[in-house]
């Protein structure tokens, strides 16, 4: 299943610098790690916000919540999803 993802960070005024810095850090990681995976496709940065949207390719919803919940900012996001099916127009689609 095709999940469109939009995840919004708002991250503490006050949080310590060298933890933003080590969370930061983690979420490159778990982010390049689930790329690897292939369940995240794509992944583009919103301009001008602390903010993305992924595409996700996994089977279940509780399999997107378990790898969305497995982000190190997964509790400083505000996450959109909204499941994708293919559209009858997508060249892809065709015949």
């Amino acid at each position: 299943m095709l999940f469109h993802v939009r995840m919004d960070v708002s991250l503490p005024h006050d949080l310590d610098p060298n933890r933003r810095a080590e969370l930061v850090r983690a979420e490159k990681d778990r982010a390049l790690e689930l790329q690897k995976m292939g369940v995240w496709l794509h992944l583009w940065r919103v301009v001008g916000q602390y903010g993305d949207i992924g595409i996700f390719d996994v089977p279940t919803h509780d399999e997107l919540h378990a790898l969305l919940s497995s982000l190190p900012l997964w509790e400083f996001m505000r996450v959109e999803v909204t499941p994708l099916a293919t559209h009858p127009s997508d060249l892809d689609a065709q015949p």
